[in-house]
C-alpha cells in the first residue's frame, strides 16, 4: 500500500551518488517515497545532472540528511534491483581517489565497464541478428530497434526525444539483455585460443577400396594424386595430419588443397592446440615442483603467516609461474578467489593459455580491450562467485571481488602497471597490495629484475623475499657479448646495423635451422628527416618533437598525438631538396636485413604490425610453428614470451636506452636487457646475447654481463638516496598545460610560489618537460620531494589540494590545466 503525502509514516530518504564525471564531491538527491524500500548501496539510478544531462549514478550513501546548500532534484528511476558494486569496492575507489588526488568519479570512471555507465551522451547499435523475434518487444521497444533500422547509431538522448520520456534506461537494459542493442562505441580484442589446420580423409574416403579408387580417379591429376598419397603415407604413422605438415611433405600448394577437398577425397578442420605443445612438461596438470620451486614455494607460505607481501625474486625462465599456480590452487582449496595480474593481456596469451589448463572453467580473463559484453559477464561473474581465478590486466582491480585471497603480480617491475592517461594515474601493483589489505588476502609479487622500490622493501624486511637461482629443468643461462660499434665501425666489421659476430651468430642460428630475436626500442622506418642544408628537423604541428618516417604508410607519424603528413620534398625552412632521413627503427632494421639476407624469412613486432584485431597472436603462432627465422621487434619481445628454438638475441643499440634522461634509465636498461636476453636458450637449444652499444664500459652493460642484479642495486638505491628519490622521498608531479607558452610559464610560476610557501625546498620547477609540447599545449612541470619521515602525507596533499582550489579560482589563469601524478614513472 502507498503512503498519502500526509502520512505520518512517511520517510523522506537522500542518497548522495558517484556521477562518472569530474567533480569533487558526491551529489545528493532525493527518493521518492515509493522507492523507499527498493533503493539500496551499490546499485545504479538514473539522475539529471546539470540543465540537460543524464548520467547513471552509483549510490554510495542514503540516509535522511537534507542537503542545506542546494535543493535536491529527485532520482528519475533506478536501474538496478541488486548492487552492481559491492561496500569494499566503494571503500577503494575512495582510497584511490584520496590516494591519488583525483575525483571519486574519474576512479568510477576508470572501474566500471562501458556498458554498466549509461549517459545521454552513449551510443547505442543495432545487433545484426536475423534469429532474433521482434515480435516479442514492447511498443516502445519496438519503436528504439526500428529507428536503428534507420539510423545506424543513436544517442540515448536521442531515444528520450524519440520516446519523449526521461526513464529510458529500463526499456535499453532490456533490449540489451534481449540481445538487440549493442552499448558501446568500442570494438576491442579478445582472447583468442591458438588453432591449427588439419587434414583428413573424406567420410566417403574410408576403405581400402575407396582409397584406391580415389588414386586411380585422378591419374590425370598427378600433383593431387601425390599429395593423396602422401597423406596416405602419413596416415600410416601419425593419427592427425596437420595441413602444413602435408603440404610440405608432397610439395602441394594451397589449391591442391582445395582442389581435393572440392572433389570429395581430403577435408580440412581446425582444432584448439595448445602453444605449449613442445613443451609437455610445463603443461601436465599434475607437475611436480622441482627442489628449488618446493623451496620457494614453502618459504612463500612460511612468509604468509607474518607478512602480507611477498617478492619472488626468479631469474627468467626459472619457473615462477609454476609457483604462482600451486600458491593459487592453496587459496582455491580454501574457498578463497586469486588475482593473477599481468603488464599486458594482449602479449601474455601463453600465460593465458597455461592456466586454462589448470584450472578451466574457473579462470575468466578480464582485459580493458575486450568488448562490452565480455567485460559485463566477467564483472557478473566475479559479482556472482562464479570464478575462482581471474586473470588481468591493470583494469582488473576494479572488479567486484567477494572474497579475495591472494593476489599475483607478474613481472611486477613493468611500467605497464602504470596509467597515464586519463586520471586516475595509479599504479596497479601498489593498487592492489592496498586492495588485497581491505581483503586481509596475500600478494605475491614476481620479477626477474624486481623494481628498485619492491627490493628495497624486501631488503628492509617490510616484504618477504624469495629467490629462485637457476632456471627450471636444463635449460642454460644465455651466453652474453658486449659489442663496441665504435671500435667494429673503425676496424670496418660492420654492415649496416649489424656488427661481424652479430651477422656470422644469425647465419650460424639459420644454418641450425634456429631462431632470432632483434630487438630495436624504436618503431617505423627513420626516426626523424633533416635538412642536410640549414638543419631544420620536420615536427609534428601539435607537439614539439620530430615526426617518425613509416615507409610502409609511406608518411611521417607524431607518435604523442597521432597526427601524420605526407614525407616532405622540398625543406619547408628553406626549400632546398636535400632531405635526409636520420635514425632507424624496427622497419630499417627490418629493410636492412632483408636486402643482406633474402632467403630469410623477417617479421616485425611493433605496434604497427600488431593493430589487427588478432595481429599479435598470428605472429607468434608465426614464430612458433617456425614459419618466421627473424624476429624484429620492440620492447614487445621482452614481455612474457617463451619460444624453444631461439638461440640468438641482438640487441641493436642499447644506447638510447641507458642515456635517456630520467632517474631510473639504468634500471629500466637493465631490466629491459636482461627480460629480452632471457628469451634466449628456453629449452635445450643454447643462447647466446649480443648487446651492440657506443659504451662498452658502462656500469649497467657490465652488470647485465654478470648477470649482478645487486651490483645494480646496490648502485642505484646509493644514488636514489642522496639525490632524494624514491624509495626514500615520495613524488609527486604537477603538469601545468595551456595553449599559450606566456600563459602557461606564468600560471606554473604562481603555482609553484604558492606551494613553496607551506613545502620550501621540496619543490622543483617549474621546468618544461623533454617533450614541451603536446596537443597544441605547453606544459611546465612542479615537482615534490617529500621525505617519508618528520612530513605527513596527508596533510601536504590536503594543502595541494586546497592551493589547487584557489588557484583555478583565480580568473588570471583562467584555461590553465593542472594534471597531478602520484608516484610517477
Amino acid at each position: 500500500m502507498l503512503l498519502s503525502q500526509n502520512s505520518p509514516d512517511r520517510k523522506t530518504l537522500f542518497v548522495d551518488v558517484i556521477l562518472p564525471i569530474a567533480i569533487p564531491k558526491t551529489y545528493t538527491y532525493r527518493i521518492p517515497v515509493q522507492w523507499n524500500e527498493r533503493i539500496k548501496i551499490g546499485i545504479r539510478v538514473i539522475v539529471q545532472f546539470g540543465r540537460s544531462k543524464l548520467y547513471s549514478a552509483i549510490v554510495k550513501r542514503i540516509s535522511s540528511d537534507v542537503p542545506k546548500l542546494y535543493e535536491a532534484k529527485y532520482i528519475l528511476d533506478i536501474v538496478d534491483n541488486q548492487p552492481i558494486v559491492t561496500g569494499k569496492q566503494l571503500d577503494f575507489w575512495a582510497w584511490m581517489s584520496s590516494y591519488y588526488m583525483c575525483h571519486i568519479g574519474e576512479v568510477m570512471q576508470a572501474g566500471l565497464p562501458t556498458a554498466l555507465k549509461l549517459e545521454s551522451e552513449t551510443l547505442i547499435s543495432a545487433v545484426s541478428n536475423e534469429q532474433l523475434n521482434r515480435d516479442e518487444l514492447t511498443d516502445k521497444e519496438y519503436m528504439i530497434v526500428e529507428a536503428l533500422d534507420v539510423s545506424e547509431e543513436l544517442k540515448i538522448g536521442d531515444v528520450v526525444k524519440l520516446l519523449g520520456q526521461k526513464t529510458v534506461f529500463p526499456l535499453l537494459r532490456g533490449l540489451y539483455d534481449k540481445g538487440f542493442i549493442h552499448i558501446s562505441e568500442q570494438v576491442s580484442k579478445k582472447f583468442k585460443p591458438r588453432v591449427k589446420k588439419y587434414i583428413e580423409l573424406h567420410p566417403n574416403v574410408k576403405t581400402e577400396d575407396e582409397k584406391r579408387k580415389a588414386i586411380e580417379d585422378l591419374n590425370n591429376a598427378p600433383k593431387q594424386q601425390d599429395t593423396l598419397l602422401a597423406y596416405i603415407h602419413l596416415a600410416r604413422k601419425k593419427s592427425k595430419i596437420s595441413r602444413k605438415k602435408l603440404m610440405e611433405t608432397a610439395q602441394a600448394s594451397s589449391a591442391i588443397i582445395k582442389a581435393l577437398g572440392d572433389k570429395g577425397i581430403l577435408r580440412e578442420y581446425e582444432e584448439a592446440v595448445s602453444r605449449l605443445d613442445k613443451n609437455q612438461k610445463l603443461i601436465s596438470s599434475n607437475f611436480i615442483l622441482n627442489d628449488e620451486q618446493k623451496k620457494a614455494f614453502d618459504e612463500t607460505f612460511s612468509i604468509f603467516e607474518k607478512d602480507k607481501v611477498a617478492l619472488l625474486h626468479g631469474v627468467t625462465a626459472s619457473g615462477k609461474t609454476q609457483v604462482y599456480i600451486r600458491v593459487i590452487e592453496h587459496f582455491i582449496r580454501q574457498g578463497k578467489t586469486a588475482l593473477y595480474l599481468l603488464p599486458e593481456i594482449a602479449l601474455t596469451s601463453q600465460i593465458t593459455e597455461r592456466l586454462k589448463i589448470y584450472f578451466g572453467d574457473q579462470l575468466v580473463v578480464y582485459h580493458s580491450r575486450f568488448n562490452e559484453n565480455e567485460r559485463v559477464e566477467v564483472w557478473e561473474k566475479v559479482l556472482n562467485k562464479k570464478c575462482k581465478v581471474i586473470l588481468g590486466a591493470r583494469s582488473a582491480i576494479f572488479l567486484p571481488f567477494q572474497n579475495l585471497g591472494v593476489v599475483v603480480v607478474d613481472e611486477e617491475h613493468e611500467s605497464s602497471y602504470k596509467q597515464y592517461e586519463p586520471s586516475p594515474r595509479y599504479h596497479a601493483r601498489d593498487s592492489a597490495i592496498y586492495l588485497a589489505q581491505m581483503f586481509d588476502a596475500k600478494v605475491l609479487l614476481g620479477s626477474a629484475t624486481p623494481s628498485i622500490e619492491s627490493y628495497y622493501n624486501a631488503k628492509s624486511k617490510k616484504y618477504g623475499l624469495i629467490e629462485l637461482k637457476s632456471r627450471y629443468g636444463e635449460a642454460a643461462p644465455p651466453e652474453l657479448e658486449i659489442v663496441d660499434i665504435k671500435e667494429k665501425t673503425r676496424k670496418d666489421q660492420m654492415l649496416s646495423y649489424f656488427s661481424s659476430p652479430l651477422m656470422e651468430a644469425i647465419q650460424n642460428a639459420l644454418l641450425q635451422k634456429e631462431q632470432i630475436i632483434l630487438f630495436q626500442n624504436r618503431r617505423g622506418h627513420s626516426t626523424f628527416l633533416q635538412c642536410k642544408t640549414c638543419g631544420h628537423v620536420v615536427k609534428c604541428v601539435n607537439c614539439d618533437v620530430a615526426m617518425t618516417y613509416h615507409k610502409t604508410s609511406n608518411l611521417m607519424h607524431c607518435h604523442y598525438c597521432g597526427y601524420s603528413d605526407s614525407s616532405p620534398q622540398l625543406c619547408t625552412a628553406c626549400g632546398s631538396p636535400s632531405i635526409q632521413s636520420k635514425g632507424y627503427g624496427t622497419e630499417r632494421i627490418e629493410e636492412e636485413l632483408e636486402l643482406l639476407m633474402p632467403d630469410a624469412r623477417i617479421a616485425r613486432l611493433d605496434l604497427d604490425t600488431t593493430r589487427g584485431k588478432y595481429g599479435f597472436d598470428k605472429l607468434i603462432n608465426a614464430f612458433e610453428d617456425h614459419e618466421i627465422d627473424i624476429l624484429i621487434g620492440t620492447q614487445m619481445v621482452a614481455k612474457g614470451l617463451d619460444f624453444g628454438r631461439v638461440s640468438v638475441i641482438g640487441i641493436i643499440n642499447a644506447d638510447s636506452i641507458i642515456n635517456f634522461p630520467d632517474f631510473r634509465s639504468y634500471e629500466r636498461a637493465y631490466s629491459l636487457f636482461s627480460q629480452v636476453s632471457g628469451r634466449a636458450g628456453r629449452r635445450d637449444i643454447p643462447g647466446k646475447v649480443y648487446i651492440q652499444t657506443y659504451s662498452p664500459d658502462h656500469r649497467v652493460l657490465k652488470q647485465v654481463l654478470g648477470q649482478k642484479y645487486l651490483d645494480m642495486f646496490a648502485a642505484e638505491i646509493k644514488e636514489r638516496k642522496n639525490f632524494h628519490y624514491p624509495p626514500f622521498y615520495r613524488l609527486i608531479r604537477l603538469e601545468v598545460r595551456h595553449t599559450d607558452i606566456y600563459h602557461c610559464e606564468s600560471s606554473a610560476h604562481a603555482l609553484a610560489t604558492q606551494i613553496k610557501e607551506y613545502l620550501k625546498d621540496r619543490v622543483l620547477g617549474p621546468e618544461p618537460p623533454l617533450v614541451s609540447r603536446v596537443r597544441k599545449n605547453y606544459l611546465q612541470v612542479i615537482t615534490l620531494k617529500i621525505e617519508r619521515t618528520g612530513i605527513s602525507i596527508k596533510k601536504v596533499k590536503e594543502m595541494l589540494k586546497d592551493t589547487l582550489l584557489y588557484f583555478q579560482a583565480d580568473k588570471k589563469h583562467k584555461g590553465v590545466r593542472v594534471y597531478i601524478d602520484v608516484d610517477p614513472l
